[in-house]
């Protein structure tokens, strides 16, 4: 709860205001949203006496004794009366009521009148949710009658019923809490459970429960060592505490523990059911024999087909499904897998026509609908001429039976529609490249690639399993050099089996040139290129160039407005030629505005940009767009978070605008959803004439360098820009790209490297890019800072304070102050450290820096902390970490987390730190490195100690141990001297 009342919504014109009352905090009432009085603490004592009866009457020497007990004073029962009384006159009339020498309190039959009662229909509801297996709802629901409660059940109210019910409901919130957190770790949260587990044992240290849900959420975070000692160090507590030994089920989980049992690992999804075993057709072609996977789609279509035939022995409606992908995704395979399934269902028969609608000359409805009357019996002679009669003659033929009709690769719905039977009890399976959405009353089916799992049984299946089990690895190469793609997996099984010199690695090694890709995945009369260049050749001029154009781009993806950069082209006009090619299947929507190509797709796109492009320099110019689009939007989310920072004046300049934003978290969710294609944009756009925009566009997204889900491929792209940089000769885009680099390797504490690129950077940028010797002079102070070199650090940031006030960025100048506050501190100059801290942190605020006033506020709450002001510190820290939680800045989350962790230790709130401190080790995990995890484990050891967890704490000192001494650290002597008297004890 957020300590603010809770209060009933506001009423409808016309209505009175209904009553609530609270018991789960302090005993409150309200009218409306206005608070009633509820008068002394023994009235108030009354009224949750009144109150957690729900309804049901009190005498008076019920009421006497709840207040008082045995000790009453002489004119307790005129008390009661007289607290009765003004709590009458507060509350509506009918309300509190005198009945049978005693009272009672109706309320409205509402749950949400009691905030007890409304907490019990929520458990209520969460149970029945949990036994039919719906968890999601009912941690919902669980959570939600937690948030009821308000601090202590009954604050401050006297008396020895009061004491009673509020045990009792502390008790059977404890018990809410063990459900709620039985069900995250079923649900596979037992990373996040383990924090909020700590703080609970530390506050309930012999309640075994929360003991055996800790055990069991640190086992599945990959903590057994720290889940065996949370068993020895609530043995011992017991046997001192109690005198007793852990109970069974705790016992029995240690030995599971020790034994790795594969029982206590995370529940696993349940298997699909098997798809339902074929049958025989009459006259469609014959199924592939190892026809693979698919058992959604299977069901999906065999219950659509159902719906025809089924509803004891009568057919109620006349079933269209229509299948649509790209070519290669295996439609037709499984449209006659399920119509042989189905051939049970459709006595009367079942009919097939390829409509060769990929091709230049599609069937003619006509002619299809001639060969379909004969093979249902009709004679030449009765057949008529003009398409609508022969489709009415159809009609009347098919009026009665039950017939299945498959019509593959279909051209459009305008050549279905004559052929679709008319009656109910039939049923049309339609297949075709394009999604037809115009076809009324037909169930749309998308049809994907195969998941990996099917394209590697498939592959095994045509290959043999002898050859594939042994090579297992570059199987996986090959199904995904395919795209998993079932055409281009069997053509490529095929060429396999076919050979038996080759090995699986042979193939891999073949497939794995993308330029030759295309031209490998061919045998005999099946190729994928053919398949793809029958819809190429049906395409429009504008959307072949929109084709081919699009596929340049390396990203997973690409957003509408990068489509329309890269085409020139208004956002309206983009998105009609990129719907129209996903009704193609040659594009697809991967969410709404955001489209992709299938991997072969892509090849062939570029293929034909390649062949078709004319002049070739358009391809040049496509791509410059896009690297425009994305240097110049990012540059304007940079200007947003960071407002008055200099390097935006100094950007490569772009011919595109780029997108603007409203504000910072519009920026931020562009940055974090273009993330994968724009940092792919700018790792394939290193040629002439596009280096130096491409290395600004990485350094305008730095934000992403820590946000964990994108570090590693921002490490990536800044070594491979660095590299291309050194090889043009470019020390201009060198530098800034070491500058990236630098930054990378100091937030995921690889100090030695950062060092060494912030000094090549600085060296390179010395004469020629002012702005970038700036950085990476900050950056080498905040590194020495790191390996304890404080005159060099100080020396480092002294200059790069001087030469951020040459060229007018303050913000640079704030950073470099906060840093040098750091160096400070780190050398004992802890009054001057507050000052610097302030200083950086007031000059963030002048300028309405929300994201690096976070910064100054960490660097301030580190001084505060050191200087003893520990309520100061931790309210600067706690809104350095609103603001990076917000941000969605992960490290400096779990960095400010663990801050706050050290603040709580130093005020004697070891619970608080260890709390603290495990979500810092959840929100770091992945990102920050090695050292500032060790770090974060000292921290933890201590918390953990400081509550009674001495076992946990030595798991966590031994295991920050291992990492210091890894990384031959000076920490590692401080972690020494906190294990040493526990060695010996």
């Amino acid at each position: 709860m957020d300590g603010v009342p809770r209060v009933p919504e506001q009423r409808r014109a016309g209505e009175s205001a209904a009553l609530r009352f609270s018991v789960l905090g302090p005993v409150r009432a309200w009218r409306g949203e206005d608070s009633l009085p509820t008068g002394s603490p023994q009235q108030r004592a009354l009224l949750a006496a009144l109150l957690l009866r729900e309804g049901r009457t009190a005498t008076s020497g019920e009421l006497i004794d709840a207040l008082w007990g045995e000790e009453s004073p002489p004119q307790a029962l005129a008390a009661v009366r007289t607290y009765a009384s003004r709590l009458r006159k507060a509350l509506d009339p009918g309300v509190l009521i005198s009945e049978s020498g005693g009272y009672a309190i109706r309320l409205a039959a509402t749950d949400s009148s009691l905030d007890l009662a409304e907490a019990k229909e929520l458990a209520s509801d969460a149970e029945k949710a949990k036994h039919s297996g719906d968890l999601c709802s009912a941690r919902d629901l669980l959570n939600r009658a937690l948030g009821l409660w308000d601090g202590e059940p009954l604050a401050s109210v006297p008396g020895p019923y009061a004491e009673t019910q509020r045990a009792r409901l502390d008790e059977w919130r404890l018990q809410l809490l063990e459900s709620r957190l039985d069900m995250d770790l079923e649900q596979g949260c037992h990373a996040e459970a383990v924090s909020e587990l700590t703080a609970l044992t530390a506050a309930h240290p012999l309640r075994e429960r929360l003991r055996e849900l800790l055990m069991l959420a640190l086992y599945r975070s990959g903590r057994q060592a720290e889940a065996l000692a949370v068993y020895a160090d609530t043995r011992r507590l017991l046997a001192d505490e109690l005198g007793v030994d852990p109970r069974p089920g705790l016992k029995e989980l240690q030995q599971r523990i020790l034994q790795a049992d594969p029982g206590l690992a995370e529940p696993s999804a349940p298997a699909a059911e098997p798809a339902a075993a074929p049958v025989r057709p009459a006259q469609l072609p014959a199924t592939v024999t190892d026809f693979t996977g698919r058992a959604s789609f299977v069901q999906e279509l065999s219950d659509v087909l159902a719906s025809a035939s089924s509803a004891e022995g009568e057919g109620q409606v006349m079933a269209v499904s229509a299948l649509a992908g790209i070519g290669g995704v295996g439609k037709t395979t499984l449209a006659v897998h399920v119509a042989h399934q189905a051939r049970a269902a459709f006595p009367d028969g079942q009919l097939y026509v390829d409509l060769q609608g990929a091709g230049q000359r599609a069937a003619e409805p006509e002619t299809v609908l001639g060969a379909f009357l004969r093979a249902l019996g009709t004679a030449d002679s009765s057949i008529p001429d003009s398409l609508e009669e022969r489709s009415a003659l159809y009609r009347s033929v098919l009026d009665g039976r039950r017939v299945l009709v498959l019509l593959d690769n279909a051209r459009d719905a305008a050549q279905v529609r004559p052929l679709l039977p008319g009656t109910e009890g039939c049923a049309a399976l339609v297949t075709s490249r394009v999604r037809m959405v115009d076809l009324a009353g037909a169930h749309l089916v998308d049809l994907d690639v195969m998941s990996p799992e099917e394209a590697l049984q498939l592959f095994t299946k045509i290959v043999g399993e002898e050859r594939v089990a042994s090579e297992r690895e570059a199987a996986l190469d090959v199904v995904a050099a395919c795209g998993f793609l079932p055409l281009a997996i069997r053509i490529a099984a095929s060429r396999l089996a076919a050979r038996r010199t080759w090995t699986v690695s042979v193939l891999a090694a073949k497939l794995g040139d993308e330029r030759r890709r295309l031209d490998e995945l061919q045998a005999g009369d099946l190729a994928v290129k053919a398949t793809f260049e029958l819809g190429y050749g049906q395409l429009e001029p504008a959307q072949a160039r929109a084709f081919r154009l699009l596929g340049l781009a390396d990203g997973p993806d690409i957003s509408l407005a990068a489509a329309a950069a890269v085409l020139d082209l208004p956002i309206d006009d983009t998105e009609d030629l990129l719907e129209s090619l996903v009704d193609t299947s040659l594009l697809e929507s991967a969410a709404p505005g955001r489209y992709r190509y299938h991997d072969l797709v892509r090849l062939y796109a570029r293929a034909c940009a390649e062949r078709d492009e004319q002049p070739p320099s358009e391809r040049d110019a496509a791509m410059s767009r896009l690297l425009d689009f994305y240097l110049a939007t990012a540059a304007g989310v940079y200007a947003i978070e960071r407002p008055g920072d200099r390097l935006v004046d100094h950007l490569e300049p772009t011919v595109h605008p780029g997108l603007s934003f409203e504000d910072r978290h519009r920026a931020q969710d562009w940055l974090y959803s273009e993330a994968i294609s724009l940092l792919a944009c700018v790792r394939q756009s290193t040629k002439e004439g596009f280096l130096r925009r491409t290395v600004d566009a990485l350094w305008a997204s730095v934000d992403l360098a820590e946000s964990g889900t994108n570090s590693k491929t921002y490490e990536g792209v800044a070594a491979a820009l660095r590299e291309a940089a050194q090889e043009a000769g470019d020390s201009h885009a060198e530098a800034r790209a070491l500058v990236t680099l630098a930054y990378v390797h100091h937030i995921t504490g690889r100090f030695d490297p950062a060092r060494e690129a912030a000094a090549q950077a600085l060296e390179l940028a010395a004469e020629t890019d002012h702005l970038t010797s700036c950085w990476a002079s900050n950056t080498l102070g905040v590194i020495a800072l790191y390996q304890n070199q404080y005159d060099a650090g100080e020396a480092h940031l002294t200059r790069a304070i001087e030469s951020f006030r040459a060229c007018h960025d303050r913000p640079g100048e704030a950073s470099a102050l906060c840093n040098l506050s750091r160096i400070h501190l780190a050398a004992g100059r802890t009054s001057s450290a507050v000052s610097l801290a302030q200083q950086g942190t007031d000059m963030y605020d002048d300028m309405g820096h929300a994201l690096k006033g976070a910064n100054g506020r960490y660097a301030l709450g580190l001084a505060l902390t050191q200087s003893g002001r520990l309520p100061e510190a931790t309210a600067r820290l706690s809104e350095a970490l609103t603001v990076f939680r917000n941000s969605r800045q992960r490290l400096w989350e779990g960095m400010s987390l663990f801050r706050l962790a050290e603040a709580d230790l130093a005020a004697q709130r070891p619970a608080q730190a260890a709390a603290n401190a495990e979500m810092a080790l959840t929100v770091l995990r992945g990102i920050g490195g090695e050292w500032r995890r060790g770090n974060v484990l000292i921290v933890l050891g201590q918390a953990l100690n400081g509550i009674g967890h001495s076992g946990r704490a030595q798991v966590c000192w031994r295991e920050s141990l291992d990492i210091f001494e890894t990384l031959g650290a000076p920490e590692a002597a401080t972690v020494r001297a906190l294990l040493n008297p526990l060695a010996v004890a």
